[in-house]
């Protein structure tokens, strides 16, 4: 009688136990079936062919992340039915933001009505999306970027035949920079103190295409005095081109986005400048504003950009010229590149 008694009581103890156990259980799933959903941001990006864009992509992951929010990111470099199909594949997803660096600024229209659609919003990143109903642009002043550009090169020369070498024509920065360029050029050119012997832009920003441009110029046997570049990768097919003439380092060339191998080239005299952009301000701004859409807060800009459709609320950051007497004091100052890097490289 005694061992069953002691059997009961053991039994009974357990079954309690096992009920206050299935009652903690039930109450942990029931916390993460009705816990705060994470924030998902889908980062669309068009390019990552500029060593920029790689720097883009990880600060702004970076600072999401520590935001507590999840960034899906996909890749299309250039390919414009890809990144469609992409950002329909975040749609699906139900992601609460998409942040897209288009890879052609109007052939987006139809995939962001369906973004839209679905209540997601939509953050252009660093190129302007036109003719669509987006919710906020964020960028760099490129018509400053331009204008720094040009203005970098009258220091240099103020007077002969110019050569100007825009971006891609599916990138509104690229008319952005060259609405800058011209801001500064066309008064010398009015007066005749200057030539625009060259004008054209670069399908898909190749070097290869600012390399065949300047090549066939100087092919035909024709003076050229500068050249206004819209970004290091063009400089760089530019300053190969001059190379092959025995020009290189004798004709000033500009460019933007203080890539590495620019910066060895200012050093080493084949390059006259390159612009700045704190790239780790812009992500991470636009990673700031893209969870605080996510959390329906509202966002407050100063500024708005016709983008065909609407005025675009637009955040806009200042970027900054680099020449060889202020790298230390720019893009190394800021961890952006090293010293070493720039300096004890083999230049180019």
């Amino acid at each position: 009688m005694k061992k069953f008694i002691i059997a009961l009581v053991v039994f009974a103890g357990l079954a309690i136990g096992g009920v206050f156990f299935l009652n903690y259980l039930l109450s942990e799933k029931q916390s993460l079936v009705v816990g705060e959903k994470p924030i998902v941001i889908g980062f669309s990006l068009g390019t990552t062919r500029e060593e920029r864009w790689v720097k883009d992509r990880d600060a702004f992951v970076k600072k999401a992340q520590e935001l507590g929010a999840v960034v899906n990111v996909t890749l299309s470099d250039y390919d414009v039915a890809k990144q469609i199909s992409q950002i329909e594949n975040l749609i699906s997803q139900g992601v609460s933001v998409i942040v897209i660096v288009p890879s052609d600024s109007e052939k987006l229209v139809d995939v962001i009505a369906k973004a839209k659609k679905a209540g997601i919003k939509v953050i252009a990143y660093d190129r302007l999306i036109k003719n669509s109903d987006i919710d906020l642009y964020i960028s760099f002043d490129n018509v400053k970027v331009g204008e720094l550009e040009a203005q970098s090169i009258l220091s240099v020369i103020s007077k002969g035949d110019f050569a100007y070498i825009g971006g891609a024509p599916t990138d509104n920065n690229s008319f952005l920079l060259k609405e800058g360029a011209m801001n500064i050029l066309e008064p010398k050119i009015k007066s005749g103190d200057i030539k625009l012997v060259v004008d054209t832009f670069t399908a898909d920003w190749k070097p290869a295409e600012a390399y065949k441009a300047i090549k066939d110029y100087l092919n035909s046997g024709k003076d050229l005095d500068a050249v206004v570049a819209a970004n290091d990768g063009t400089a760089s097919g530019i300053i190969q081109a001059l190379k092959e003439k025995s020009k290189s380092g004798s004709i000033p060339v500009s460019g933007q986005d203080a890539e590495l191998s620019a910066l060895q080239r200012i050093v080493a005299g084949t390059q006259t400048s390159t612009v700045y952009k704190p790239i780790g301000s812009l992500a991470s701004a636009a990673a700031e504003i893209a969870v605080a859409m996510a959390k329906g807060q509202a966002i407050e800009v100063s500024t708005s950009i016709d983008n065909g459709k609407n005025m675009v609320p637009s955040y806009l950051l200042s970027p900054t010229l680099v020449t060889k007497s202020n790298i230390m004091d720019t893009v190394i100052k800021d961890g952006f590149q090293t010293y070493k890097d720039v300096y004890q490289s083999t230049s180019k």
